[in-house]
């Protein structure tokens, strides 16, 4: 018999899968529960309705990732070889997906953002409150960078945020047209967008 843990484990991450390769409007709690091998009774047990469980996944996924995030973002290694692994990062999380499933994706938190900020005043503020923590690292490393000298600007919160807005532009971009060779200006688009004053490093 299931543990009611591995139940609830088993939802989130189906849910964060079905929602991501597909539309959270188009997955249906009967989708998620035939992928993750739930009946309905376990999946209202764990969460009160489908955007309880959408919130929850995407918190889930966050702390996944966050390991990760941490060790891009160490204060052991130089602001700009942090932002260019930033980078390298999120162009190959898109190219792991589409080498998965044949689409690009975009980022998970950003469409389900857009899909629903009109429409469901929860998931709206999950989505904000991810980005704005996605924000935070940038905005660390790039205060770094201005202490340094490596990029010259006043505010690297401001700064932070039009890093992050590219980013998430050019992910949407290569979703609406399907083709992951878009991503591959990310790196130089963002070190012209902060104006480095060091060249790339280059690394994959």
């Amino acid at each position: 018999m299931r543990r009611e843990s591995d139940t609830k484990t088993k939802l989130l991450q189906t849910a964060l899968e079905l929602i991501w390769e597909n539309s959270y409007g188009s997955v249906s709690v009967d989708d998620i529960c035939q992928r993750a091998s739930v009946n309905k009774g376990s999946f209202y047990y764990a969460f009160k309705s489908k955007s309880d469980l959408a919130v929850a996944a995407f918190e889930h996924h966050w702390n996944e990732k966050r390991p990760l995030l941490d060790e891009i973002f160490s204060s052991q290694v130089t602001p700009l070889s942090r932002l260019e692994h930033y980078c390298n990062h999120v162009v190959r999380d898109q190219l792991v997906k589409y080498e998965k499933i044949g689409k690009m994706c975009g980022c998970p938190f950003s469409s389900i953002g857009s899909e629903l900020s009109t429409q469901d005043e929860q998931i709206r503020r999950k989505a904000h409150e991810l980005a704005e923590r996605a924000m935070r690292y940038l905005s660390a490393t790039l205060a770094d960078a201005i202490a340094e000298g490596s990029i010259d600007a006043k505010d690297p919160v401001e700064l932070a945020r039009e890093v992050f807005c590219y980013a998430k532009g050019l992910i949407m971009q290569a979703k609406i047209e399907n083709n992951p060779d878009i991503l591959k200006c990310l790196k130089n688009g963002i070190f012209r967008l902060v104006a480095a004053k060091s060249p790339l490093v280059t690394s994959s």
